[in-house]
């Protein structure tokens, strides 16, 4: 059972050799896929040293300018169905996800789920060292997203995932059309309306300590018209069936 993290960067060398050396230091062997795109800061130039060093567990993919949040992890989804990885895993560089929390999403999708998310928003999760106004922007967003699509997800814009390989494969990814804050709402909700098992687990998020944060207000408009658009979307009568890759996997 092959588990990869997936970790998308740019400008992230003040955080990227210790994120690394958090995962490879958890008792569960998580092998890691740093696609990284074209940081200026030097980011891709310390993964590649640091392959060396971990053989056969480390991967790095490079891609010419900042070309979204949302096609990084395409890609590497991609990349990783074709290499055969059972459990695949979304992940930010920045330690604001805590890399002990990969083995309780891996065992809630061993145990049942088919997606598993580390929300902020149900029992138990929570935020730290945001400030009132990001809580607002975030929380609110949540609810929003809740309101306009009906999903029964907490934390929907969350970006610490972990997918079962079926998931990946069933979803046509041509129809994933966001790529920034929308795209992982579209991602949970194509998961959702395709009828797999999406279960949340309680993590402390932390704000970043190290770099600078992506969130601007392109991304924030994405996310608020780009739910609209989902929901519309998926109105349409063959709007599951768009949703079905040719490879499908029958749920």
């Amino acid at each position: 059972m092959e588990k990869i993290v997936i970790i998308p960067t740019y400008n992230e060398k003040d955080n990227i050799a210790n994120i690394l050396q958090a995962i490879f230091s958890l008792q569960q062997q998580f092998h890691v896929l740093v696609i990284d795109d074209g940081s200026p800061d030097g980011t891709a130039a310390i993964v590649k040293n640091l392959v060396e060093f971990h053989p056969g567990v480390l991967f790095l993919e490079e891609r010419i300018g900042k070309l979204g949040l949302g096609t990084a992890y395409i890609h590497g989804f991609k990349w990783s169905i074709d290499r055969g990885y059972d459990y695949i895993f979304e992940m930010d560089a920045d330690f604001s996800h805590n890399p002990k929390d990969l083995q309780l999403l891996y065992l809630t999708c061993t145990n049942g789920a088919d997606v598993a998310i580390g929300s902020r928003y149900v029992a138990g999760g929570k935020v730290e060292n945001w400030p009132w106004d990001r809580k607002f922007y975030s929380k609110g967003g949540a609810i929003y997203t809740r309101l306009i699509t009906w999903m029964p997800i907490m934390d929907p814009t969350a970006g610490f995932v972990c997918y079962k390989r079926e998931v990946l494969q069933t979803i046509n990814f041509k129809e994933i059309k966001f790529v920034g804050y929308a795209f992982q709402i579209e991602m949970k909700f194509a998961a959702w309306k395709l009828g797999f098992k999406i279960q949340e687990v309680p993590i402390t998020f932390i704000d970043r300590q190290l770099g600078t944060s992506k969130m601007n207000k392109g991304i924030l408009k994405e996310g608020v018209l780009g739910v609209i658009k989902i929901q519309w979307q998926s109105l349409f009568k063959n709007y599951r069936n768009r949703l079905k890759s040719s490879d499908a996997v029958t749920v």
